[in-house]
Parts: structure tokens; sequence; C-alpha cells
């Protein structure tokens, strides 16, 4: 039995959901643009730079789930995944996903992304596992919080392991473990697996994977 471990943003996906949320909700006029634009922009670089605060970021993430009903949350998602997120779902990350699924391996996106945006992409993908940054919920709702650890750089190593130990399984457990990943945030992560494997990567990452010999792929 084999693990198959996917980042999705940039990954997966040839563009960030997260980001592309927030933009949605800007053009949707939820969010004004003037406060939040400036805003979402300056997270991502921070983001991609290796620097992002991720609790600052999620307090400003989450906040306006907390604004609205979840019926008109999942009714604006589906606008989002129709306008934004199919255009980034390339043919070569959808039969990447399928190759590890006709072998029978466990797949899993695992992001730091929140798992309201994105399990409905994980289930685009047909991937059954999903390890996002958990929304806390009250009666159903959102409240602006985080539940849990957010499961980014670090952390999401201890959600992954978790996860396993939850089905009784650990890294032994599989005969081949795999990550695909663009990001630096994912080092940690990427340095458990037996195959890591760097996807369009910055640049951080990619100078990382030459030195360690690791595969370099692109899904564009």
């Amino acid at each position: 039995m084999n693990l198959a471990l996917f980042d999705l943003d940039n990954t997966l996906l040839s563009g960030d959901s997260d980001f592309e949320w927030s933009q949605f909700l800007i053009e949707q006029g939820v969010l004004d643009r003037e406060l939040f634009e400036a805003k979402n922009l300056a997270f991502y670089e921070q983001y991609k730079a290796g620097t992002l605060d991720i609790h600052e970021f999620l307090d400003f993430q989450l906040k306006p789930l907390s604004r609205h009903a979840r019926k008109v949350l999942d009714e604006w998602h589906e606008e989002f995944m129709r306008r934004k997120v199919r255009p980034m779902m390339g043919d070569k990350a959808r039969q990447l996903v399928a190759q590890h699924k006709t072998a029978g391996d466990v797949c899993v996106i695992i992001t730091a992304t929140n798992s309201f945006v994105t399990a409905p992409i994980a289930r685009e993908f047909g991937i059954e596992h999903l390890i996002g940054t958990d929304p806390e919920q009250k009666n159903g709702e959102f409240t602006g919080r985080v539940a849990g650890i957010p499961s980014f750089r670090d952390g999401k190593v201890t959600r992954m392991e978790s996860w396993l130990a939850e089905r009784g399984w650990n890294w032994a457990s599989f005969a081949v473990t795999s990550f695909y990943s663009d990001s630096l945030n994912d080092l940690p992560l990427l340095s458990k697996v037996k195959n890591p494997v760097a996807v369009d990567p910055d640049e951080t990452l990619r100078k990382h994977a030459q030195k360690q010999g690791w595969p370099i792929i692109s899904l564009r």
C-alpha cells in the first residue's frame, strides 16, 4: 500500500484558491476592494516568501465567513468553483491524481487553505481525504476563528501524523510515501516522505530539490 499526498494551491491547481476566494468576494462586492485587496496581495507575497504569520492571515481569511449564513456561502462557493477554480484544474494534474488512484494508493490533499474553500475542490479531483485548516463552527455556522492546528509548515506534519494515527497507521505502514508540492513552506513535510516531488516549485524549493536530488516536475 502506498500513500500519495498532494498540496493544492499552485500544485494541483495552477493558482491559489485561498487568494482567489478573497478576490472573488471582492469582485462580488462582499468585501471592500480598497480595504481588502492590498491586504490579500500582501499576505500572498508573504506566503511565497516564507514569512507569513499564519494566525494573522487566518484572522483576515476566516472573519468574512462568520458574517454570512452558511447557505449563502455555499451558493457563492458554487459560483467560485465555476468561475475561478475549474479553470485552474489542468489535465496533467487530473492525470496525476488518476494515476495514483488507479494504482490503489491512499490519496490525500493536505493544504494550508481552509477546508470550507478546499473540500469541494478535493471532491472535484475525486480525492476522498482532505487535511486543511479547519474553520471553527457553531451550530453549522462559522465563528471566524480557527479550530485546532493550522495545516501549515510544521503544522502539516503534525496534522498528517495525527490523521495517520487515527487510522492506526504511521509512515512505516506504506511501502512508498509521496508528497507533491510547489512551496518552500512544505519543506517540513517533504522531508518526511520517501518520495518528495517538487511541482513547478518556487526558487527556494527548486534549489533544495536540486541539491537533494528530488524529482522536479511540471503540471502546467
